[in-house]
């Protein structure tokens, strides 16, 4: 039996539209205007370069898989759009003839991940061994909160056990040897957890390699986590971050531990959410 699927009038798609626009100009505004004054911050510059979605598309709206919008609609000229009887949708075949693989290895990954319990405890000691034993730059032009030498030693007095590749692959050399696990970007369906702060930032980054298919709210609500996310990672890591008015959180005492694994519960809970409705997306464009 033909699918029905639901259609949008002019005048909601359009409110919809509106409202992402600026509730992704709000999320954005800080970048931009920085941008203008060629300035640099070296927390919130990361959900723009790691994650390279510029401001102007994250505020380009996509009603997702399995919506129309009544013509006439700017979406009709887009990639992986296409018009019939007066409505415009996206093209689930085409979209998935070139991006299947993707959205096969994005379901994966999500669906394994969540599958799995939260691993806390790790105390956010990446950002530490990405700096250990480091004398010359560091990768955010901040100074190290402990010092040089204050730093190498809370490394030192800790076990590191990163299950995340793409946090990982930046330790220095020295600090290489003392994580526990060896993540590799063929493992990574193997050993993501949700308790993993880069995990739970890297949720924006697969509703954006779902693209149009990921409805704009849905998009938006990953991006915040992520934001949420980096300010936590910037505040647990061996940089000083009073400059952008945040507190520390001293992981190398047991108060600042306890803060940590506390919120990092709280984000695993939302990134865990945010990854079943992408799940939902991929199983659509699947079926």
């Amino acid at each position: 039996m033909p699918v029905t699927v639901p259609v949008l009038d002019a005048t909601t798609w359009q409110s919809l539209a509106d409202a992402h626009a600026d509730r992704a100009d709000a999320f954005t505004a800080g970048r931009r205007e920085r941008r203008s004054r060629q300035q640099k911050h070296a927390i919130e510059d990361f959900l723009f370069e790691y994650y390279p979605v510029t401001p102007a598309a994250l505020r380009r709206w996509h009603p997702g898989v399995g919506v129309a919008l009544e013509v006439p609609a700017p979406h009709a000229d887009w990639r992986w759009y296409r018009t019939d009887d007066g409505t415009v949708a996206l093209d689930v075949d085409a979209f998935v003839a070139d991006r299947g693989d993707a959205v096969r290895f994005i379901h994966g990954l999500l669906t394994a991940t969540l599958g799995r319990a939260p691993v806390t405890g790790c105390f956010g000691l990446h950002e530490w061994a990405m700096v250990y034993r480091e004398r010359d730059e560091h990768r955010h032009p901040l100074p190290l909160r402990l010092g040089a030498a204050g730093t190498d030693a809370v490394v030192e007095k800790h076990k590191i056990r990163c299950t995340h590749f793409d946090a990982y692959r930046f330790f220095t050399p020295e600090a290489v040897g003392r994580n526990t696990l060896r993540p590799t970007r063929e493992s990574m369906t193997a050993m993501e957890q949700p308790g993993c702060l880069h995990a739970g930032m890297d949720v924006y980054k697969w509703a954006t390699k779902l693209g149009p298919a990921v409805p704009g709210e849905l998009l938006l609500d990953c991006f915040e986590l992520a934001r949420d996310i980096r300010t936590l990672d910037m505040q647990a890591s061996p940089y000083d971050v009073t400059t952008y008015g945040l507190d520390p959180v001293a992981i190398e005492t047991p108060e600042g531990k306890a803060q940590y694994v506390a919120r990092q519960r709280t984000f695993a809970e939302r990134g865990n959410v945010l990854r079943a409705r992408l799940v939902e997306v991929c199983e659509a464009l699947l079926a």
